[in-house]
């Protein structure tokens, strides 16, 4: 039995485009994959640490010692962060575009989780290492925005969101990433729009 989370970065509940479509594909998901279990992760929901004590604590690590007191009850609540979301070995985000990025929320969510020995470790002389690279653990994203979209005019925007969250998925050694795009720009045709990125989320639930 596997487990599929899904982690929303999208507080507007029922009126959020992502998570309609993610809905779509977690619903295929159970159609073909009945003994899985699917768990949600609002980012908003709370369950994120403060991270002050923690980039000491960190720095702490870096250094070769044992976070302690403060430091040491912030490494542990990053720790747990971080197991929930090692825990599962088939996870889909949720992640509008908030002013061309990402929203705080999710990169709060990197943050916590980006941390030594964890996702990732340093050889001084070939760099970065990349920990959760070669243990089959599968992302899929559901990219959408209201304003830019793929090939529009640079007056609409920019696509930081993207390119930035599939190159943090990459450098943590995940590397079997799948999208869902809904980008129906302001002139666009919406309906349109959102019944292909529905079918999308559909067919890859059923193959993810």
């Amino acid at each position: 039995m596997g487990t599929l989370l899904h982690i929303s970065a999208s507080p507007r509940g029922e009126a959020s485009e992502s998570l309609r479509i993610a809905r779509q594909f977690i619903e295929a998901y159970r159609e073909t994959h009945p003994e899985d279990q699917v768990e949600h992760w609002d980012l908003w929901d709370g369950s994120l640490p403060e991270f002050a004590a923690g980039a000491r604590a960190k720095m702490t690590v870096f250094g070769g010692g044992e976070p302690q007191g403060e430091e040491g009850d912030a490494w542990a609540a990053a720790r747990r962060v971080f197991d929930r979301f090692d825990a599962a070995d088939r996870v889909l985000f949720s992640v509008p575009m908030w002013n061309s990025g990402i929203p705080y929320v999710l990169k709060q969510f990197i943050d916590v989780v980006s941390q030594p020995g964890w996702v990732f470790g340093v050889d001084l002389e070939t760099g970065y290492q990349h920990l959760l690279a070669g243990r089959g653990k599968k992302v899929a994203t559901v990219y959408t925005s209201a304003v830019w979209a793929p090939g529009i005019a640079p007056g609409f925007g920019s696509d930081f969101q993207s390119t930035y969250f599939n190159d943090w998925l990459r450098w943590t050694g995940i590397t079997d990433l799948s999208e869902i795009r809904f980008h129906p720009t302001l002139t666009g045709d919406a309906d349109a729009a959102r019944a292909d990125a529905h079918a999308q989320a559909r067919e890859l639930g059923k193959s993810f």
